[in-house]
This record gives C-alpha cells, structure tokens and sequence, in this order.
C-alpha cells in the first residue's frame, strides 16, 4: 500500500487513512508549509507548536522513497524564541497559508 503524502491537517488525514487513530489534538503542530509527490515518493514540511507569549517549537521533516520501496525520515526540531503562528485567511475564514512572525516586543 502507497503511504499518503499529501494530508495538511487531522480532519484531512482523518478522510485519507481510515485506520488513524489519534490521542489528544491531531492539530497541535501547525503546518507551516509543505511539498510531496506521491509518484516519486517524496515529502518535505514545516510545522510549528506555539507555545503563547514564548515561542514556537518549529519541526522539519523529510520522506524519501528507497529503491527498497521502504522510507528514509529524517527530522529536526528546534525552539525559535519570541514568534508566534500567523494564519492569512482568504475572504470565507477559510486558512489559505501560515509563518512564523516575531512577537511584538514591549
């Protein structure tokens, strides 16, 4: 079975694989910005964990298909101080992108 690339959010992958199961929020890690090609087996994200007032924990993870037709994950996670997430919504509410903007400083 093809492993599913291209979910972007829990409810998303909630559709796409039918056997997830989820403990506490799918969402906690927001997407910040991703790219997959289910042909050639490959994913690269961004996401971040915003932690109010403080920070954001920022994850990097990337797939790639082997000749084995197995995966290779790598990931890095890091702490970025004083940011937080901003969500740009188009005119229905709807979430259309995501950044990391620092925090108003006093």
């Amino acid at each position: 079975m093809e492993k599913t690339l291209g979910n972007t959010t829990a409810s998303q992958a909630k559709e796409n694989v039918k056997d997830i199961q989820f403990w506490g929020n799918g969402d906690t890690f927001k997407l910040i910005s991703k790219a997959s090609s289910q042909n050639e087996g490959w994913m690269k994200s961004t996401k971040a964990m915003e932690i109010p007032g403080l920070g954001c924990v920022v994850q990097v993870t990337t797939q790639q298909k082997n000749a084995d037709f197995s995966y290779a994950v790598a990931e890095a996670v890091t702490f970025v101080p004083h940011c937080r997430v901003n969500e740009v919504t188009n005119e229905e509410g709807k979430v259309i992108e995501r950044r990391l903007e620092m925090l108003p400083t006093n």
